[in-house]
């Protein structure tokens, strides 16, 4: 098994210092979803996390480990939007800067937060542009450190505290997780998620969730290696409209990962609407691809209990509505 890049007692360690910075997201289930499923399905909440999504963890637990002048230079990284505004906002609690690298069809509503929460902001072009070069060129420029969402031990650990607080919970209501659903961009959340339950319960079975279109960690997984994803296709889930999977994670996910499950546009919908009816949470594109995956039987819940990471639900109200309304089944009835 090729070594992680962290250890158990580095999340352990990220938990501790993240008490009362990060919120301890709920962990949900109604019986009336389990029912109609004929397995329990429990969503762990990250969209009621600080800036709406997980990433505060894995930011707050990098830039805290920085030194006094380190922060003074201040840091960098690339974002469509989440890690930005957990990297903005720890920058902010931690009293350094941040210049945030993001692409230029970001939602404007991830944009607008991000620059709220004190970040200087500098855009690119996806499909003319690399992401690297761009970041590589403003480092040199600045000195900044670079903080990125998933290639750090330490943004790692912060990450890998979402897992420990759903094995800790799912204990709390006396079961055992069959398998945990991660979504998955560069691969960062899914491989800590993979490394802790293969520490704390490795009979869960955890996998990859992606979009249509960008499936790169799958088709990585049967390659054995990195594949990325053609240029200039789009899906709804920017949050992890990603080229392709991290160095530093896909090694992980190679050795640890069940597998890796795709789900259509159409079927993230669906989910969002479903998420929004049955669990009245506010659930983003890319955070619903495992709520999707449940739903269109991309993996079989009968008899199971399957825990699913809702990642974040940073989402404009009226896209959010707007994708309700044109959500399969949905008729446009929700206003």
């Amino acid at each position: 098994m090729t070594k992680a890049p962290l250890c158990l007692e580095d999340v352990r360690d990220a938990a501790q210092a993240l008490r009362g910075i990060a919120n301890r997201t709920p962990l949900l289930e109604n019986p009336d979803v389990d029912a109609r499923l004929a397995g329990r399905l429990l969503i762990k909440a990250e969209c009621a996390q600080r800036t709406g999504a997980f990433k505060i963890r894995g930011a707050y637990n990098r830039i805290r480990q920085m030194s006094a002048s380190e922060k003074q230079r201040g840091v960098i990284t690339y974002s469509s939007g989440n890690h930005a505004q957990g990297v903005a906002l720890a920058s902010q609690l931690l009293g350094t800067s941040a210049l945030i690298v993001m692409p230029e069809d970001t939602p404007p509503v991830k944009i607008e937060s991000t620059r709220a929460l004190g970040a200087e902001i500098a855009t690119f072009d996806r499909d003319s542009e690399d992401s690297d070069e761009v970041v590589s060129r403003l480092r040199a420029e600045t000195g900044r450190i670079i903080v990125p969402p998933s290639g750090d031990g330490r943004v790692l650990a912060g990450g890998g505290t979402v897992a420990l607080e759903l094995f800790e919970q799912a204990q709390n209501v006396n079961t055992s997780l069959d398998a945990v659903l991660v979504p998955c961009g560069g691969g960062g959340l899914t491989a800590a998620t993979a490394f802790v339950m293969r520490a704390l319960s490795p009979t869960t079975q955890v996998f990859a969730v992606e979009p249509e279109l960008f499936d790169d960690t799958r088709r990585s997984l049967v390659a054995g290696r990195r594949v990325a994803n053609p240029k200039g296709q789009r899906t709804i889930c920017d949050a992890i409209m990603t080229l392709m999977p991290n160095a530093l994670t896909f090694p992980i996910n190679l050795d640890l990962l069940a597998g890796a499950l795709v789900v259509s546009d159409d079927e993230v919908r669906a989910a969002m609407l479903f998420a929004y009816d049955q669990f009245k949470i506010v659930v983003e594109p890319g955070a619903a691809v495992g709520i999707a995956a449940v739903l269109s039987r991309k993996i079989e819940i009968r008899g199971k209990t399957i825990a699913t990471i809702v990642t974040g639900g940073n989402i404009d109200p009226d896209r959010f509505c707007e994708t309700l309304k044109t959500a399969p089944g949905n008729q446009g009835q929700t206003e």
